[in-house]
């Protein structure tokens, strides 16, 4: 029993792999359905969700913790979906909120650049030319999300347990050797794991839940007690805390909430 998240690059497979090994595993696959929970959830409406994974977050964005907000419904939608345990998640971003957990396994598909511009070309009905753009854009629109919002390239095969290479690894192959590597021991849930994806949803949903109030927060949480970092101007303290704890203790599964504030200057913008 476990978790398998599959990250890609732009047409390589991962789709067509995650499919595959869900059935093999007899394991629920999960991707887009996702941003559709979460976007009932948050009442936030699908393609805000999507364009907040799809594409780097602009200047502004970043000023306004717009796509902060996003993210933040998109992974506690992801948590609430991993947690359950015997799941193929395929997409951007998953391995992203799973990095530490012992029974996640993490792979990562690529595939050679001819062998994608062909796949572009007969799904799009494109040129070779209007391909490459088309992969490009993806690609590094990807590449600026990860690295704005995580500090870290998500290519980089450190991030993974397995980095497969579809050339003269065939789909089929890649399957197998995913198959096989879930039946380790070191990937299988323990109870102590599976305390860790408690505590990881539990601090996602009350991040979400307080993200309008205050978008510039950190959130951790063990076994229903939890902790907010946050800072604020010393005149707004003791009502945001308030506010905080208040919005906090209705989040379903929480005991108790703890804030840690910051003070900053009363001249700062908050």
């Amino acid at each position: 029993m476990g978790i398998i998240t599959i990250s890609r690059g732009s047409y390589s497979y991962g789709k067509e792999i995650a499919e595959k090994v869900a059935t093999r595993l007899g394991y629920g696959c999960i991707s887009r359905e996702v941003l559709l929970e979460a976007s009932k959830d948050f009442n936030i409406p699908e393609f805000k969700l999507f364009h907040a994974v799809a594409d780097a977050p602009s200047v502004l964005e970043r000023i306004l913790y717009t796509k902060d907000k996003y993210i933040a419904y998109i992974q506690a939608g992801v948590l609430k979906c991993l947690k359950k345990d015997n799941v193929v998640y395929h997409g951007f971003a998953g391995h992203f909120f799973v990095k530490d957990v012992s029974h996640v396994l993490k792979v990562r598909i690529i595939a050679n650049l001819d062998t994608r511009i062909s796949l572009v070309m007969e799904r799009d009905g494109v040129s070779r030319e209007e391909a490459i753009d088309a992969i490009h854009k993806v690609d590094e629109d990807r590449k600026k999300w990860s690295e704005q919002l995580y500090g870290i390239d998500a290519r980089d095969p450190v991030l993974y347990d397995l980095v497969i290479h579809i050339d003269k690894l065939t789909v089929g192959n890649a399957v197998d050797i995913i198959c096989q590597n879930a039946g380790l021991e070191q990937f299988q849930t323990t109870p102590e794991s599976q305390q860790q994806m408690e505590d990881l949803f539990l601090a996602a949903e009350v991040k979400a839940a307080l993200i309008k109030l205050k978008p510039d927060i950190e959130v951790t949480a063990h076994q229903g007690s939890v902790l907010v970092w946050t800072k604020a101007p010393v005149y707004k303290e003791s009502k945001l805390i308030q506010d905080m704890k208040r919005i906090g203790q209705n989040v379903p599964g929480v005991k108790e909430v703890h804030i840690d504030m910051l003070p900053i200057s009363p001249y700062a913008i908050d």
